[in-house]
């Protein structure tokens, strides 16, 4: 690894003063790659954070543009730049608040011909998704390319976090939480559904989390483990998730052998 220049060392100071990072740390971090699957309400707060952490390489998929019902949660964007591609516009905010970190923008939408060409170089993948056919698009993916994948997700006053790596023996794929999407119109519309804007902070701000401690093996990973947070209420709480031996993509008998891509609606549990 490169030796940190000074003024990354003043930039980092407070990351290498903690003995669980130093400047060993702050070298992997700096050599990370993590692809952000949205820049919506998750990624918005996880961009800005593995950004100012000094993440070598931040890859964003986005093929949505800024709106001005989107500012209420997704901080990562401003008036300026209504009408702009999403992923556009987290890259500017990005390489303005650290020029250390290549940002990689994919104006795209992500589809089962593509989604493996664009994560297959990154290391971590986060999903911030706001639709069941991105959200197991995204985690099928992952799981064919051995890729670690932190899964968060907020409806209403409610979100989850997940940390998925099923390539690793014992610990369960999104499959395995949820074999299926649900039905058609069970679940309300991004637009009917509303979500509190700060929840997206929280839940985004929890998956950089998970994936700086991933980069630094440091912590007590979230795999095999789903925190649930109420803003209502102020609690959260862990639950464990077993392995599905039965799963349809992770199990001893595996159906789904290559990427499965559905088309729904943009009804979701995971409003961005």
């Amino acid at each position: 690894m490169n030796s940190l220049t000074d003024e990354q060392l003043t930039r980092y100071s407070r990351h290498i003063l903690l003995p669980q990072v130093g400047g060993r740390g702050q070298q992997r971090i700096s050599a990370a790659r993590v692809f952000l699957v949205g820049a919506g309400g998750l990624g918005s707060p996880a961009a800005l954070y593995l950004a100012s952490a000094g993440v070598g390489t931040v890859g964003i998929a986005d093929n949505d543009t800024v709106d001005l019902s989107n500012l209420q949660r997704q901080v990562i964007h401003d008036t300026k730049r209504l009408g702009w591609g999403k992923a556009l516009s987290a890259a500017e905010t990005i390489s303005k608040m650290n020029p250390d970190v290549k940002v990689v923008p994919y104006a795209e939408r992500l589809s089962a011909d593509n989604i493996l060409e664009r994560m297959k170089d990154y290391d971590i993948i986060l999903d911030g998704s706001d639709n069941f056919s991105t959200r197991y698009l995204v985690s099928d993916a992952a799981f064919f390319l051995k890729k670690t994948l932190i899964s968060g997700s907020i409806f209403r006053f409610e979100g989850q976090v997940t940390t998925l790596k099923p390539h690793e023996d014992g610990y369960p794929c999104y499959r395995c939480l949820y074999p299926e999407a649900p039905p058609e119109g069970m679940v309300p519309s991004c637009q009917e559904a509303g979500v509190l804007g700060v929840l997206a902070g929280v839940i985004g701000t929890l998956q950089a989390t998970e994936a700086i401690k991933e980069i630094l093996s440091i912590g007590d990973t979230l795999a095999g483990r789903l925190i649930l947070y109420d803003a209502l209420d102020m609690s959260a709480r862990s639950v464990r998730v077993p392995k599905n031996t039965s799963c349809a993509l992770c199990g001893a008998q595996p159906t789904i052998t290559s990427l499965v891509e559905s088309v729904t609606t943009c009804g979701t549990a995971a409003t961005a």
